[in-house]
């Protein structure tokens, strides 16, 4: 694969990509490497699609001794959420709203519920996704839609980001 064409200069012979990431990038100077008109974030929240929000709720406030927040209807995504602080991070319990969630469609393949998303926040949400598709990473929609605390967020395919479905989130 020729990137030099791109900004980059590889000193290496090998560029492998692998599951649409590149590895073994030992031997790149970063000197040609365009800026980024955005950055990379914290950790801003794991997802977990739960069958029984309530039993969810108990298990992180009764068992864990976790702070948990309301349960919040999200319509534009089909979801109720549940946030529970962890320090810096949170978890976001999720269940179904509507018919066509699609949590519900995750419950069916997954009973039990489980890991949904992960999210990251980014300084830039249009840059990043620019960013993104360049690099041939899909999005699951065309324009960044408000999540959970107001503020625009774009989901990444998770075909295209090592199975994981990753949520970009503007700060």
């Amino acid at each position: 694969m020729n990137v030099a064409g791109r900004g980059f200069v590889i000193a290496s012979r090998k560029l492998v990509k692998v599951s649409g990431c590149f590895t073994h990038l030992r031997n790149v100077s970063t000197q040609n490497m365009p800026k980024k008109l955005w950055k990379l974030g914290k950790l801003n929240h794991v997802a977990i699609a739960c069958p029984n929000l309530e039993a969810a709720m108990d298990f992180y406030r009764d068992v864990l001794g976790a702070t948990v927040g309301e349960r919040m209807p999200q319509k534009e995504h089909g979801v109720y959420t549940v946030f529970v602080t962890l320090g810096e991070t949170k978890i976001e319990l999720l269940h179904p709203l509507g018919e066509n969630s699609p949590i519900s469609a995750f419950l069916e393949k997954n009973k039990m519920g489980g890991m949904h998303h992960i999210c990251l926040e980014v300084s830039d949400i249009n840059a990043a996704i620019a960013d993104a598709k360049a690099h041939n990473i899909r999005t699951l929609g065309k324009e960044p839609k408000i999540g959970a605390h107001n503020k625009p967020v774009m989901f990444l395919h998770p075909k295209d980001c090592n199975g994981v479905l990753v949520e970009l989130e503007e700060v």
